[in-house]
């Protein structure tokens, strides 16, 4: 569930609405999967990443 998340608008998203991405990490309890959406759709779903996997992501976008 979405609410289960705090969301955080990517920095490189842009002001007008446009191509944003949230990424989300568990309001509570151990750090378990990190969540990634479109904030234009915050309840058309999402998918989720170990916390190995987020990091992996970030490096290979880095």
């Amino acid at each position: 569930m979405t609410s289960d998340f705090h969301w955080r608008k990517s920095s490189f998203s842009g002001n007008a609405q446009q191509e944003c991405v949230e990424v989300g990490f568990p309001a509570a309890g151990p750090l378990d999967e990190v969540a990634v959406r479109d904030s234009k759709d915050p309840e058309g779903g999402h998918f989720a990443l170990s916390p190995a996997g987020w990091r992996g992501f970030l490096k290979s976008v880095r």
